[in-house]
């Protein structure tokens, strides 16, 4: 095994283990975050993020061939449908009245001036 080859195998399960990691992160975000709008960010975020690392693993393991190129088919259509569905998902929640809890002093859009 050459030096490049070694390499490239190296690089390619670092970044499958990282996408692991990102998704697995955000999988414990969901069991543990308190309300929706947490779970949803940790969905959201970490899911894009794994996804993306282990596509780039696998296309690494696979080379320049054909696969590579569904792979990256695949990153291209996950990379536009995760945070639209996300943003869906959001929007819904928000227009059927599911609030976010807002910090102190806040009660709509205009925060209130707080005095020192």
């Amino acid at each position: 095994m050459s030096m490049s080859a070694l390499f490239i195998e190296i690089l390619s399960w670092v970044l499958i283990l990282s996408g692991s990691f990102f998704v697995v992160v955000g999988a414990v975000g969901i069991y543990r975050f308190p309300d929706f709008w947490a779970r949803l960010h940790a969905a959201s975020i970490s899911d894009s993020a794994g996804v993306i690392l282990l596509l780039l693993g696998m296309a690494l393991q696979a080379g320049l061939t054909l696969i590579t190129v569904k792979l990256l088919l695949i990153g291209i259509f996950l990379f536009i449908t995760g945070p639209t569905s996300t943003h869906a998902v959001a929007n819904a929640a928000l227009v059927s009245g599911l609030r976010p809890k807002e910090a102190p002093g806040l009660t709509g859009a205009e925060p209130e001036t707080q005095s020192s």
